[in-house]
Parts: structure tokens; C-alpha cells; sequence
């Protein structure tokens, strides 16, 4: 797809953040704006993936969303990618809706495969569907969102040694490095250091994006990470990314990790970022 055919939906998609989180009052828009050029060129570029959706995920690569409270960017992009109606973005967060505050899987949303609602588990489960598909004999890649903060948690560590070990190369886990958690920096909160060297002395192979809002280098990267599967080891993407980027007022910060704008905010927001394909 063309960059600039990327560009409209990474624009259409910041509006859907942003007027999901503001007719709720409620939700995560920074994280989410701050992964939008990943996401979208993911399952628009990136990605092998099949007609239709279907748990099994068989013969088409796979993503898991670990970092789960920024649902609105992923229910976003899935429903413009055609997995279901644009529509029913205005049910985020509702009673009875399938697009809760964290995916989840009993109501059957297409393209949701874990819920991931609480954090630092979903690597565990990819590396479980990487396996899956060696056993069957499924070439198919497995990806991964994690936030850098959510690293924070242990049982990160458990899968990373464990995806090593067992030489899972077909999983490529990528990082939103945004430096930005709920209470603070990831560095005032709890600083890890090299995340790099880390990885790198778990025996993963790292590969590093350094414009992680760019498109071009989002997709050279990427296709750069798939190029390195099959050698026996996991790659890892540390993506830097802006918090809150395509909304200037929430750029840099953690104070929008978690906050819905009000009507002016909106406006403004919206304003930054043209209507391309359509509001819901």
C-alpha cells in the first residue's frame, strides 16, 4: 500500500481514539496515539493474514496485544481493516459491548484472540501459538505488543529466558519504547536500564527503530525483524515511539496515559488530523 494511503488511515484511525475516549469519558489515548503508525502498518503492510478470521489462526501469522488498555488504537485498526463494522466503534466501552476497556474473548470480537487485560502476560501466550505452529508445520510469524513499563512485570522475564531457550524464532516481539507509564517515566518509576543489552543477554536477537512514527522506517524495520526469523532466535523491535504523538497537547507525557479529552480538547485534536476515510 502507499505511504500516503497509510498516512489517511493513520489519520482517520487518531480520530476514532480520540472520540471513543471522549464519548466515554474514559480510556487511554496516549499509549494509543503513540502506536498508531505501527499498528496500522502491521495489519495493512506487514502482516500475511487470511479472508475472514477464525481462532485456529492457521497458515496466516498472528498478533497479540499485551499491552491491552490500548484497545482503541486496536479496535481502530481492525475495524478498518474490515473485521467488523466501522460502526461499532461507538459502542467502546459500553455496557454489554464487544469493545470493552481491555480485549476480551468471550463475545467473539474478530481479530481479538487473548483478553489482555492484565498486563505482562500476553509474550507467554505467543510463544505458546509460536510452538503451536511448529508442531503443525505452519511457516507463519508470531508478533507481539509489549509497553516498555509493562516489562516491569516478572513474568516477562520467565517467557524471554524461556523463548530463548527453546529457540522460538519465529515470534517477533515488539516494544513501544515511549519511556511514559501511568505514574511517571518508566525511569523515575522503576528504571531498567538497557532494555537492549537486556534482551541481547537473554540471547534474543534486537533490532532497534528509532522513528517509531515514521511509516517507512516502521515497515523497512519490520520487514528487516521478519528477514532475521528462522535463524534460532527470537527478535526483538525496540520501537521508539512518542506518547500521545499526532495530538500536540498530549505529546511527551504521561499525563494522558489514562484521561479523555473534554469538547474543546477534542476539537482540537481533531483538527490536527483530517477526516480521511469516514467518521463512525
Amino acid at each position: 500500500m502507499e505511504i500516503s494511503k497509510l498516512q489517511a488511515i493513520v489519520s482517520q484511525t487518531r480520530r476514532d481514539i480520540l472520540r471513543m475516549v471522549h464519548k466515554v469519558n474514559s480510556g487511554h489515548p496516549g499509549g494509543s496515539l503513540g502506536c498508531t503508525e505501527f499498528l496500522v502498518a502491521l495489519y495493512n503492510e506487514v502482516m500475511d493474514l487470511k479472508k475472514g478470521f477464525d481462532m485456529d489462526g492457521k497458515e496466516e501469522d498472528l498478533f497479540f496485544l499485551s499491552n491491552g488498555h490500548i484497545s482503541p488504537v486496536f479496535y481502530s485498526v481492525l475495524a478498518r481493516r474490515g473485521y467488523f463494522p466501522v460502526e461499532e466503534l461507538n459502542t467502546f466501552r459500553l455496557l454489554n459491548s464487544r469493545l470493552q476497556g481491555h480485549p476480551t474473548t468471550h463475545d467473539g470480537l474478530p481479530g481479538v484472540r487473548i483478553a489482555s487485560g492484565s498486563l505482562g502476560q500476553g509474550l507467554s501466550v505467543a510463544i505458546g501459538a509460536c510452538q503451536a505452529k511448529k508442531l503443525n508445520g505452519d511457516n507463519n510469524i508470531v508478533y507481539t505488543l509489549h509497553g516498555d513499563g509493562e516489562l516491569q512485570e516478572g513474568q516477562n522475564w520467565e517467557a524471554i529466558m524461556y523463548a530463548s531457550a527453546k529457540k522460538v524464532d519465529n515470534l517477533i516481539a515488539t516494544i513501544d519504547y515511549n519511556g511514559q507509564q501511568i505514574d511517571g517515566s518508566t525511569n523515575e518509576v522503576l528504571n531498567m536500564g538497557s532494555l537492549k543489552a537486556k534482551f541481547e543477554a537473554f540471547d534474543w536477537d534486537v533490532l532497534e527503530i528509532a522513528a517509531g512514527n515514521d511509516l517507512e522506517a516502521i515497515i523497512a524495520g519490520m520487514k528487516e525483524a521478519k528477514s532475521r526469523t528462522g535463524k534460532g532466535k527470537p527478535v526483538c523491535i525496540l520501537l521508539e515511539t512518542i506518547m500521545g504523538n499526532g495530538v500536540d497537547f498530549m505529546m511527551h507525557t504521561h499525563a494522558w496515559h489514562g484521561k479523555a479529552p473534554n469538547d474543546e480538547q477534542l476539537a482540537n485534536g481533531l483538527a490536527q488530523n483530517p477526516e480521511t476515510l469516514g467518521d463512525y
